[in-house]
């Protein structure tokens, strides 16, 4: 099959609707995170009352676990989420994950607290933090399928990096709101329930995400009755399993895991431990830390669609290595400079030149791995792969980060960090191929002109990038 030729186009008639799936879907992955990430923003709040009083640090410690462990469940609904996106279509996907969502945040903003009915309070935290890891396990792969698949070909780094335009634009939201309710309610308000507010917001955004996902172009079913799921040897039963997965797909899939690692790693370091690093090691205020993170993601957000252009005309794999080498040389002297800086301008500047960094990874690492896989598999070999990395990886960045903090060495940290970023830069070097065909291209469209007939299914080697 030519890729030029004869693979499907959804853009065609639904061409002049990518745009509004677009909007429709990222919508949706915008009030996730929003959820999602409340935990995050509002963690001192939650350590106060979620756990036993006495020991602060030891508290903040604690809620930094509940919120890596939670991570663990990401793999898991990663697996279920991806294994029902290719088999029963992206659509159904999402409606479902975001509804387990709302649930999980709803359970976090009612629960009593540690005061009221003691260990309680902690188990509800962690089942309901359990929930939202599941559900935002399959929110990743499903949507970074989507993204990619709705996109017209030649741009698909530019629609696919509203992944993370929405992505951050929920930590913004969520960042937003909490320099708002700063200076709306005082101190104890915020600490006995001003915390909960996020929480039901986001619970209540979840039914609007509802109505807009259940409008959602299907990509999947095109790709199958034009590229030939069944005719390619593949029955509805194989569809996202994870048998076909390491079977035929194992070599992307260690691509994805190892892509994963650093860019996740720098992303959590820069995006939510900074704040409490901040606070903790600078000695900033509360107040101006809120500013200067709410600020630097504001920047952060509106960058992600310029440098996934721009992916569009280098190449992902291009992108990548200016993100590893990069980060390898700003990663010492940003974390350094943090730990003395005196103004919230100077934090502002050191946050934002590492995100502008890390943006290259950002902006075009859902669609780098949506190109690796074919679509019967495509939701669960991206979303697997990177649940797997942001569980061990990803996720504990913050408790880690915590951890050495505490004990006084921000230097092993830094040693860390780096470590994570040298494996990813290894995979960008020797893992990754720029701008030649893709599977992606196969069932949809080449992003990359002229390009020659895809490898067949029994080389599952990673190229295209």
């Amino acid at each position: 099959m030519s890729s030029t030729a004869s693979a499907p186009r959804v853009g065609g008639e639904r061409r002049n609707s990518v745009m509004s799936n677009v909007a429709r879907g990222s919508l949706g992955n915008l009030i996730e995170w929003f959820d999602f990430y409340n935990y995050a923003i509002f963690t001192t709040y939650i350590a106060s009352n979620f756990f036993a009083k006495g020991d602060e640090t030891q508290a903040l410690l604690d809620t930094w676990a509940v919120f890596a462990i939670t991570f663990l469940m990401r793999p898991i609904g990663s697996w279920f989420f991806g294994r029902y996106a290719d088999r029963k279509g992206r659509r159904a996907a999402l409606t479902t994950s975001v509804l387990l969502m709302a649930l999980g945040t709803l359970m976090i903003g009612a629960a009593p607290t540690y005061d009221r009915i003691g260990i309680w309070a902690t188990v509800l935290l962690w089942v309901g933090r359990a929930i939202s890891g599941f559900s935002v396990g399959g929110e990743y792969g499903t949507t970074a399928a989507y993204m990619s698949e709705i996109a017209t070909p030649h741009r698909r780094g530019f629609y696919s990096s509203f992944q993370y335009v929405t992505l951050v634009g929920g930590q913004v939201l969520a960042a937003l709101l909490q320099v708002v309710l700063q200076h709306v309610l005082d101190k104890e308000q915020m600490h006995t329930w001003g915390w909960r507010l996020p929480f039901f917001i986001g619970a209540a955004g979840a039914l609007v995400v509802l109505w807009l996902r259940r409008s959602m172009d299907e990509t999947a079913d095109v790709a199958d009755t034009t590229s030939g799921g069944a005719a390619a040897g593949t029955s509805t039963e194989n569809k996202g399993s994870l048998g076909l997965l390491f079977r035929e797909y194992w070599r992307p899939f260690i691509v994805v895991v190892g892509l994963t690692i650093g860019g996740t790693t720098s992303f959590y370091v820069y995006t939510t431990l900074m704040q409490s690093y901040m606070k903790k090691v600078a000695g900033l205020d509360a107040d101006t830390v809120s500013i200067v993170n709410l600020c630097a993601l504001t920047v952060f957000m509106i960058v992600q669609p310029l440098y996934g252009l721009l992916s569009d005309k280098i190449g992902r794999r291009t992108m990548l290595l200016i993100f590893g080498v990069g980060s390898l040389i700003i990663t010492w002297p940003v974390l350094g400079a943090i730990r003395s800086v005196e103004s919230g301008l100077a934090a502002f500047g050191l946050q934002m030149f590492a995100l502008l960094i890390v943006a290259f990874y950002t902006s075009v690492n859902a669609v780098a791995k949506a190109e690796l896989f074919p679509t019967r598999v495509r939701a669960l070999g991206v979303g697997l792969g990177y649940g797997l990395a942001n569980a061990v990886f990803g996720g504990t960045a913050p408790y880690i980060g915590t951890w050495f903090a505490s004990h006084g060495n921000e230097k092993g940290f830094r040693v860390y960090l780096l470590a994570c970023v040298a494996v990813s830069l290894a995979v960008y070097l020797w893992g990754l191929r720029n701008k030649t065909v893709t599977e992606l291209d196969r069932d949809f469209g080449s992003a990359w002109g002229d390009a020659p007939d895809a490898p067949s299914s029994d080389d599952a080697r990673p190229a295209g990038r």
